[in-house]
């Protein structure tokens, strides 16, 4: 069995390690000729819309998944008539546009913050007399690890930011107070089956996430999943899933979905009984779904533009280091590393010792 991989990065690579065992293949579709996949994997070296890479990636693949959402959905849609893809083009399509993404949270019954679409500075004024400050200004598409993004603090800062938006269509959040960042990350089946992921509470820098940590047995598991369940439901949705959440004290808000394996999980590798990776691959393949739960306490820590000495690294107790085979760049998820322990006073030691080697060679 092949799958095929939009997208030859970190995250496909780690498909590609997760798929092995099962006795999968893999090929993949990156432009970049030292994409992180390369050793795993057949490589067509081009770009996502080229219809001769596409139709020979249809050709070669038994299924068609992707690696991040900014594929263009017109591709994922070329392919779909072609070969099975999943996620499916629509939940794709839907992830693409903050303000496509707001309204079907908000009609399937899914809170937000408030929010309003930006294509002007009058509109922009006009949406900060009801939403208030401080807000956050974003363009509609293309935005990850905090890019395209304008914190709005007075009305002195409106002109500039749409300035820095640079005639993209925008979309203006109003801002959430809120007590944690979580995500929840979930798997289904073509057949309906779901596997629910304990909760990560994150912390992200810089709009960067820097840590994430699994919450066992968390007060807000029960709604994060009632929340996932009806996103993954109405979109019909096959694959990995993860869902964005701000904790507000008695409610979740959420932020934005995923359509693909997700930073924000990489603990499951080492951390969970079955990984988010090997339960994609599971469940684009309609296979049973693996067991979740944690195993202990666990989270991962990302290392961002610069790595310390591996030889440190590995010196930690308890500690698997994952690396991306990336040039270190300012700003560039170049590793991350997990802890697990079952004992918490281990635990917390370990990560913290993590933290610190992440934040002495953070180029952020």
């Amino acid at each position: 069995m092949k799958i095929g991989i939009l997208g030859g990065g970190q995250l496909a690579r780690m498909l590609a390690l997760a798929g092995y065992p099962l006795g999968l293949r893999f090929i993949v579709l990156d432009p970049d000729p030292d994409a992180g996949a390369d050793p795993l994997s057949e490589h067509l070296l081009g770009a996502y819309d080229d219809p001769q890479l596409l139709a020979q990636l249809a050709e070669h693949a038994d299924v068609v998944t992707y690696e991040f959402e900014n594929v263009p959905a017109h591709v994922a849609e070329f392919l779909s008539q072609r070969t099975r893809v999943y996620p499916p083009s629509n939940a794709l399509a839907i992830a693409q546009d903050r303000l496509l993404e707001k309204t079907f949270f908000n009609d399937i019954g899914i809170a937000t913050a408030a929010y309003a679409s930006v294509d002007s500075l009058a509109d922009l004024q006009l949406a900060m007399v009801a939403l208030g400050y401080p807000a956050v200004l974003k363009t509609r598409h293309m935005g990850y690890d905090g890019k395209g993004q304008v914190v709005l603090r007075s009305a002195s800062d409106l002109e500039p930011a749409m300035a820095a938006m640079q005639g993209a269509a925008a979309i203006v959040e109003g801002f959430v107070d809120y007590r944690r960042e979580l995500s929840i990350i979930a798997a289904r089946r073509p057949s309906g089956d779901i596997a629910f992921y304990p909760l990560s509470e994150n912390r992200h820098d810089g709009g960067i996430l820097r840590v994430a940590r699994a919450c066992h047995d968390d007060p807000m598991q029960a709604m994060a999943e009632v929340y996932v369940r009806r996103l993954l439901e109405k979109l019909d949705y096959v694959g990995v899933i993860a869902l964005e959440l701000f904790d507000v004290g008695d409610r979740l808000l959420v932020n934005e979905f995923a359509p693909r394996v997700h930073n924000s999980g990489h603990w499951s590798i080492e951390g969970a009984e079955t990984s988010q990776f090997e339960n994609h691959l599971r469940a684009i393949l309609d296979l049973p779904l693996g067991a979740t739960a944690t195993r202990g306490h666990t989270a991962m820590v990302n290392f961002i533009g610069g790595l310390p000495a591996s030889t440190h690294l590995l010196a930690c107790r308890n500690v698997h280091l994952h690396l991306y085979d990336k040039q270190p760049r300012k700003g560039r998820k170049v590793a991350h590393a997990t802890v697990r322990a079952d004992e918490a006073a281990v635990f917390e030691n370990t990560l913290a010792q993590l933290i610190q080697f992440a934040d002495d060679v953070d180029d952020s």
